[in-house]
């Protein structure tokens, strides 16, 4: 959902409201590269066009991410940890300019760990396109690992080992981070993901896809609530999905989902999981969301991903999240149990989609961020010393 991040001393930004002045017809050109900030020593744009996305739409298409660099980093090491960072939807890589210069001042200081912190693009003209391979939006997972990060490693000396290769993304990005995760499990050394979008579609922000007739009530009749401010219900998932469809019939939030889960439809658009006036669930659409259910992905394949994802899931959660995201991930978090996963699922309790970054007493007393950072460099270090590092 929406989201960006926020973490004690480390400002990003929460990212909220509707969007607006969406174009009206789809576009399937490139991301359109947004302005550049004023450069910033050790900030730098990064961007390759990609073979394979190209190939899909026809016409040239960029991966771009913001790459914040240690003072004094020498790439001709090639020893360092790289963090990939994923936004939330409605963000960008420019999160990289808002962030850089305290992590660069912190790490320089030894604060903060020292690793190439990579802020990736997932922004699209229909959506956020989560780095998943999609029928309508392209392979994004695909050209993410085969040609952005073989590159981007190369050019700024990064480890390029799979115990050097760490994620994190909040909401939208929390969910791609994880999906990234499971899909490619030897390929990344671990994620952190914070407040995931929906990673089990028996309860896709309150809907039951695989039983439910309707998105907007319950089998009972019962309206369906999305957005709470604490404990207050403050918005239906009706209004919020006809609120957006109003505006446009692609790119908004429900529609992005459409757009990276759902088979394309005879007039070449993504197949809606729902009707935007009644709430009716399309079935056959219903049923082709299942690969992309990253709990039932876990769950029907754990015999060959279990041994491969040790240690390496982290899921942080609030009780109270804006979105009613917590719902899904509880479901995942008991059957993983229940299959004796190593899984570290946290539900912070009384902690919603935004105030989830702030300090913790117990969890995170510095705020989660930096507990998050420090935990992926203790990973590498644990691994420098081992005899091979495996690529």
């Amino acid at each position: 959902m929406r989201g960006g991040l926020v973490a004690s001393g480390l400002v990003f930004g929460i990212l909220a409201g509707l969007l607006s002045g969406i174009p009206q017809a789809v576009s399937q050109e490139s991301p359109a590269r947004a302005a550049v900030p004023v450069n910033v020593e050790g900030i730098e744009l990064f961007e390759i066009e990609s073979k394979l996305l190209t190939e899909f739409w026809g016409r040239p298409m960029v991966i771009q991410a913001g790459v914040v660099l240690p003072l004094g980093h020498d790439a001709s090491r090639h020893d360092t940890p790289v963090c990939y960072s994923i936004h939330g939807f409605g963000g960008s890589h420019q999160e990289a300019w808002g962030a850089g210069a305290r992590l660069r001042t912190a790490m320089s200081t030894r604060e903060y760990p020292e690793m190439l912190y990579v802020y990736l693009n997932a922004q699209f003209p229909m959506g956020h396109h989560e780095f998943a391979d999609s029928v309508n939006n392209g392979p994004w997972g695909k050209a993410l690992t085969t040609e952005f990060i073989p590159q981007l490693e190369a050019k700024y000396g990064a480890a390029a080992t799979s115990t050097g290769r760490f994620l994190t993304g909040h909401s939208s990005g929390g969910w791609s981070s994880l999906w990234l995760q499971v899909n490619y499990p030897e390929y990344f050394g671990g994620v952190w993901s914070t407040a995931p979008d929906s990673v089990d579609f028996r309860d896709f922000t309150g809907i039951n896809v695989y039983s439910f007739e309707n998105a907007y009530v319950d089998p009972q009749g019962t309206e369906i609530p999305l957005v709470r401010q604490g404990e207050k219900w403050v918005m239906i998932l009706k209004t919020y999905a006809q609120q957006e469809y109003a505006k446009s019939d692609y790119g908004g939030q429900f529609a992005s989902f459409d757009a990276v889960f759902s088979p394309r439809a005879a007039d070449g658009r993504p197949m809606k999981l729902f009707d935007r006036e009644t709430g009716k669930i399309d079935r056959e659409t219903a049923e082709a969301w299942r690969k992309y259910d990253i709990s039932l992905i876990l769950k029907n394949d754990w015999d060959r991903l279990g041994p491969l994802l040790s240690g390496k899931l982290h899921i942080y959660m609030g009780t109270l999240d804006t979105y009613r995201l917590e719902g899904a991930l509880k479901l995942m978090k008991a059957d993983l149990e229940a299959i004796q996963s190593d899984a570290e699922i946290l539900l912070v309790e009384g902690r919603d989609h935004g105030t989830l970054f702030r300090s913790h007493p117990e969890l995170w007393p510095e705020g989660m961020l930096p507990h998050i950072h420090k935990a992926m460099r203790a990973s590498w270090d644990r691994h420098l010393n081992t005899t091979q590092l495996v690529p």
